[in-house]
């Protein structure tokens, strides 16, 4: 079952996800509890799966170049959320740890984000949940990194 191509063109797709996008995120960054902005949010939940990631690793796994997880992990050291470590085996290599502060930081960031996700799938049912989260999935396979350069 595929859209037509004017069905398509009447739901006014990109302009949805992008003001959807700028609200969420928006929305996240002036709560009172969130004491990060949501891509720090991000670096800390990849953290808390595995602590000690390479830098390349957690900007890959945030759809980050290089300068974006850099810049990311240096503010979020300087919030004392993370801190950097050359890596053992490659000295050019940096791995990202969490710091006491950031896991208390990534606790209530794990809380705000059920809420918010709770908001976001209120009124829909879970089968819609599941179309609409692979339809956002498919986008990464349609538009893969690096085609944009």
């Amino acid at each position: 079952m595929r859209n037509n191509e004017a069905a398509a063109k009447h739901h006014r797709l990109i302009y949805l996800l992008t003001v959807a996008q700028r609200r969420l995120q928006r929305w996240m960054a002036a709560q009172p509890s969130s004491e990060v902005t949501p891509a720090q949010a991000g670096l800390l939940f990849i953290l808390g799966k595995q602590d000690g990631v390479l830098m390349g690793e957690a900007g890959a796994a945030l759809d980050m170049r290089p300068a974006g997880i850099s810049g990311l992990v240096d503010r979020s050291a300087a919030a004392r959320l993370v801190e950097r470590r050359a890596d053992r085996e490659d000295g050019r290599a940096f791995r990202v740890w969490l710091t006491p502060k950031g896991r208390t930081v990534l606790a209530q960031a794990k809380t705000d984000a059920a809420k918010i996700n709770a908001a976001l799938t209120d009124g829909f049912t879970a089968a819609e949940i599941d179309i609409v989260a692979r339809w956002l999935t498919s986008i990464q396979d349609k538009f893969p990194r690096g085609q944009e350069d």
